[in-house]
């Protein structure tokens, strides 16, 4: 352990990056992001909805992005149908039981690497506490500097789909749909 300890340091003393080093923290920019989740109704329409004021960081490591890691949590109070009868139903028990349950969180387990832009990222979903593997397909749009914050800054947009009934949301099925898709365009920035 020791020995361990002191290689770490003379390292770090001399400048040697590691695997730490490659990865940074990004903190996310909600109003720049947008996170949409789409679903049938009767099979007249598609309802869609968002979820407003998401929070959460991205671990972005450029060098080796299979070793990035996300989380995101949601407020269930903040999921809006842009109408207030509606989102009072939407916040109710029927479906995201907003003061049972006040957040829906993701946390990535795996990030697989498809091309130079693409890939799988899955994790914990975690809706009205109960948590079940979902996977996201996921572009990477750019990393750089904002040019007119000056920060930092990651871009990536993310899909996936979810049987809300995998989770206890049963109130209406079939009418309303099972498959509830995710849409995601997500901008971070690195933390201070």
């Amino acid at each position: 352990m020791r020995k361990y300890l002191y290689l770490i340091t003379l390292f770090a003393a001399l400048g040697v990056p590691s695997f730490k080093a490659q990865a940074a923290t990004y903190n996310i920019d909600a109003s720049h992001t947008n996170i949409m989740l789409n679903v049938s109704h009767l099979g007249f329409s598609t309802m869609v909805l968002e979820a407003l004021k998401p929070e959460g960081q991205i671990i972005f490591d450029a060098e080796k992005p299979e070793h990035s890691a996300v989380y995101v949590v949601l407020k269930a109070a903040h999921i809006d149908g842009d109408d207030e009868k509606f989102n009072a139903h939407l916040h109710n028990a029927d479906f995201f039981n907003a003061a049972e349950f006040p957040e829906i969180t993701f946390k990535s387990t795996d990030v697989e690497v498809l091309s130079e832009n693409t890939g799988k990222v899955t994790g914990d979903f975690t809706l009205l506490g109960i948590t079940k593997p979902v996977t996201l397909d996921v572009t990477f749009n750019k990393a750089g500097k904002n040019p007119f914050s000056q920060k930092e800054t990651v871009g990536f947009t993310a899909s996936g789909t979810i049987k809300r009934s995998d989770f206890g949301m049963n109130y209406g099925l079939p009418m309303i749909g099972e498959d509830v898709g995710i849409e995601i365009n997500i901008e971070a920035v690195k933390g201070e």
